[in-house]
C-alpha cells in the first residue's frame, strides 16, 4: 500500500480528493488528509476505508514530522508561504512532494540535496502555473521537432464565472483565494517582451494596459500582464523570440473598473486603518477622498476619477453597495486590501449551483521553411457547482495525477521540478483529456509584428 499525506483541504482540493478516492482501491492507496477545517474533505471522502481525516495543527513540528515519516509522498495544498516547512521535513525523511505553487528561491536552493536522495519535488503542477506550462511545452516542442523557430509566445489564463451564472455587471465571481485577486500585480513591475522591445508596466498603470482576446464560442475578453513574463524565457527555451507575454484573462471592462480601487489605494495591504471595525462601506470610500464641507462621497469620487454618472463603470461601483452608510464592515485592525476583500466576498461568492469557468489561451508564432506560421490553442472548462468548480478541477487533477505517477515510478527525474519535460507533461495531459480538459489547437494567420519594420 502507498501512503499519501494531503495537507490542506480548502476550496481547490475537492477534485483532488475525489480523484484520489476514485483511484484508491485500484492503486492500493491510503490517504491521510490534515486540515483544521475538514468540512469539504468529509463531504467528499466521508468514511471511505482508504481515507483517514485528521483535524490537527500541521504546524506542530512533532505531529507534522510523524505524519510525513508515515507517508510515501506529501501533497501540500497550503498557502505557498508554508511549503518550506513541509519541504524541509519531506527532505529530512526522504519523501516525495507535490505542490501547485511557484518554486520559491528557498525551495530551489534545496535542489542538490533533493537529488542526492533521489526524490521528486514536483511544483507548479496546478492550473496556472501547471496546465499552462504543460500545454505550452507540448506545442513548443512539437514546433521545434519539425525544425521550426519560435518567434512569439503569448499565454493568458483566467478564472471566471460561466455565462449561465453571470449575474453581475463585473461578469466576475471568486473561484479561488480572494486575497490573491485583490493584491494581484503588486510587489513589482510587469515585465514582458513585445516586437523585440522590453516593456514595463508599473502597478498603478497595470489595469489600463490590456489586450483584447476572442475565445471561440464565448466572445471577447481582455488580458492584463502578469508580473514577470520573462522568467520563463530560458526555461521554455524561448531566448530568441521577439514577443513573450503572459497575462490574466477577465471580461472586457473589468480592468478599467478595478483600476478605480488601485488608484484610490484600496488594494494596499501594507498598513492598518484606524477604527476599521466601525467603518461602513461609505466611510471606507470616503477615507481615500479629499475633504469637502458640501460635496457628497459620490460627487467627490466621480470628480476625483472623472467618472460620468451614466458610465457603466459607475454602475459597477453602485452594484457593490459601496456607498452604504449604515452597515458596518466589521473587520478589526484591517488593511485596505482586507476591507475591500470583505466587501467583494459579500457580492462575488459563488452561489451553491453557480458554475465557474476556466479560460486559457496560448499563441505560438514560429517560422518553418521560410514561412511564418501561428498556432492558437484554447481551453475552456466549466465547473459543476460551488464545490466541484472548474478551478478545483484544473488545479487538483494535475496534482493528483502527478502524485500517482511519481509513486508508480513513471516520473523519476529527481530534484525540484517544473512539469516542462515530455516525461511529465505527455501522460498528464493525456489523462486530463479523460476529464474534459482538452485544448482546441488550430493554425491561424501569423499576427506577430516584425521588429525590423514596425516602430517599437
Amino acid at each position: 500500500m502507498k501512503h499519501i499525506l494531503l495537507i490542506g483541504a480548502g476550496k481547490s482540493s475537492s477534485s483532488l480528493i475525489d480523484y484520489l478516492k476514485q483511484k484508491s482501491e485500484a492503486e492500493d492507496l491510503h490517504i491521510v488528509i490534515v486540515d483544521k477545517n475538514l468540512k469539504l474533505a468529509k463531504k467528499i471522502a466521508g468514511s471511505h476505508p482508504h481515507f483517514d481525516l485528521k483535524n490537527i495543527d500541521i504546524f506542530d513540528e512533532q505531529i507534522r514530522a510523524e505524519l510525513i515519516q508515515e507517508s510515501d509522498l506529501v501533497i501540500s495544498m497550503l498557502p505557498a508561504r508554508f511549503h518550506m516547512q513541509v519541504a524541509l521535513d519531506a527532505l529530512k525523511y526522504g519523501k516525495h512532494m507535490v505542490t501547485a505553487s511557484y518554486i520559491s528561491p528557498e525551495l530551489k536552493a534545496l535542489d542538490d540535496r533533493i537529488k542526492e536522495k533521489n526524490l521528486v519535488f514536483m511544483n507548479e503542477i496546478g492550473l496556472d502555473p501547471g496546465i499552462d506550462h504543460m500545454s505550452a511545452m507540448r506545442v513548443i516542442h512539437h514546433i521545434q521537432k519539425q525544425g521550426g523557430k519560435m518567434l512569439l509566445f503569448e499565454s493568458f489564463t483566467g478564472g471566471l464565472v460561466a455565462p449561465e451564472s453571470d449575474d453581475n455587471l463585473w461578469h466576475y465571481k471568486f473561484t479561488w483565494n480572494p486575497r490573491n485577486v485583490v493584491v494581484a500585480g503588486q510587489g513589482g513591475v510587469a515585465k514582458f517582451l513585445h516586437a523585440g522591445k522590453f516593456k514595463y508596466i508599473p502597478y498603478n498603470k497595470l489595469f489600463r494596459r490590456t489586450e483584447l482576446l476572442d475565445i471561440d464560442g464565448y466572445g471577447r475578453f481582455e488580458g492584463y500582464a502578469n508580473r514577470d513574463s520573462l522568467k520563463y524565457q530560458k526555461i521554455y527555451g524561448l531566448e530568441n523570440v521577439s514577443t513573450l507575454y503572459r497575462g490574466t484573462i477577465r471580461r472586457v471592462g473589468f480592468s478599467r473598473a478595478w483600476n478605480v480601487f488601485v488608484q484610490l489605494g484600496m488594494t494596499d495591504d501594507t498598513y492598518i486603518m484606524e477604527d476599521s471595525e466601525n467603518m461602513t462601506k461609505r466611510d471606507f470610500i470616503n477615507a481615500f477622498l479629499p475633504y469637502s464641507p458640501s460635496d457628497s462621497v459620490e460627487l467627490k469620487l466621480r470628480y476625483y476619477l472623472k467618472i460620468d454618472q451614466d458610465d457603466e463603470l459607475w454602475l459597477k461601483l453602485e452594484e457593490l453597495d459601496l456607498f452604504d452608510g449604515q452597515t458596518k464592515i466589521g473587520l478589526k485592525n484591517a488593511t485596505p486590501a482586507q476591507i475591500l476583500q470583505k466587501i467583494l466576498e459579500d457580492k462575488w461568492t459563488l452561489k451553491p449551483d453557480d458554475k465557474d469557468m476556466i479560460v486559457m489561451y496560448h499563441k505560438f508564432g514560429y517560422e518553418l521553411n521560410g514561412e511564418q506560421k501561428q498556432i492558437d490553442s484554447q481551453l475552456v472548462v466549466k465547473g459543476e457547482d460551488q464545490t466541484y468548480t472548474a478551478m478545483a478541477k484544473t488545479v487538483g487533477l494535475p496534482v493528483g495525477i502527478a502524485a500517482l505517477k511519481i509513486l508508480k515510478g513513471e516520473i523519476q527525474t529527481p530534484g525540484v521540478q517544473l512539469p516542462i519535460t515530455p516525461e511529465v507533461y505527455a501522460p498528464i495531459l493525456k489523462e486530463l483529456e479523460d476529464y474534459g480538459i482538452i485544448f482546441n489547437e488550430k493554425e491561424v494567420p501569423f499576427q506577430c509584428y516584425n521588429p525590423n519594420t514596425v516602430a517599437g
